[in-house]
């Protein structure tokens, strides 16, 4: 590689999956397959979200009271389903495969679920696509703070000029433009892959 780009890390949910966020797929999943009204799971689930993204809970530590919280028994397996049902964008994968042949290294920035990661790490592989990984639920901070991010970089040994960061929310992008990444808004509902890949090819990215 003849420029100074050395890492490119992406977002999982919205950039990685077609759903914006991973809510929205298991939301999505468990409402549908058990007719419960979605919005009404979604309000008892959000309750829990919090602890479940900043790894202070496991899903099958808050399931028996959200089920209580609904009046409805939901076997837990259900979850799981949801989990294995992300709908993945096999075509953003091959991209980061792409990335990876020139020499790159990648990696994934999350605000997840660190029950949902180890799941998704196995069913899709996702040590094939990246060579580290930051999750919330795992670490216990987010992409709120620069924590997130400066982990990454130090796993790499790489500086901050020397990255670039995709994401499908312009929220997740302020910490790191302002420690000096470089960042890609990529719109989860466009998933304009040209665009992605003008914008990598302006910041030197070999693509």
């Amino acid at each position: 590689m003849d420029n100074t780009i050395k890492a490119v890390f992406f977002d999982y949910d919205g950039t990685m999956t077609y759903d914006s966020t991973g809510i929205e797929s298991i939301c999505n999943y468990i409402s549908q397959y058990m007719n419960i009204d979605k919005d009404t799971f979604e309000k008892e689930y959000r309750k829990y979200v919090g602890d479940l993204i900043f790894g202070k809970t496991l899903h099958e530590e808050i399931w028996d009271k959200l089920c209580a919280g609904l009046g409805i028994n939901i076997p837990i397996a259900f979850l799981f389903h949801s989990f294995n049902q992300t709908p993945i964008d096999k075509d953003m994968h091959d991209f980061v495969l792409k990335i990876r042949e020139k020499g790159y290294k990648t990696g994934l920035i999350t605000g997840n679920f660190s029950d949902r990661v180890a799941y998704l790490k196995q069913k899709f592989n996702l040590n094939k696509y990246f060579d580290v990984f930051a999750v919330s639920g795992e670490l216990g901070y987010g992409k709120q703070t620069e924590k997130i991010f400066l982990y990454v970089l130090e796993q790499l040994g790489i500086q901050p000029n020397e990255s670039v960061f995709i994401d499908n929310q312009d929220k997740n992008l302020l910490i790191p433009r302002k420690l000096g990444m470089h960042v890609i808004y990529f719109c989860d509902e466009k998933r304009d892959m040209a665009h992605l890949t003008g914008n990598l090819q302006k910041y030197g990215v070999d693509i």
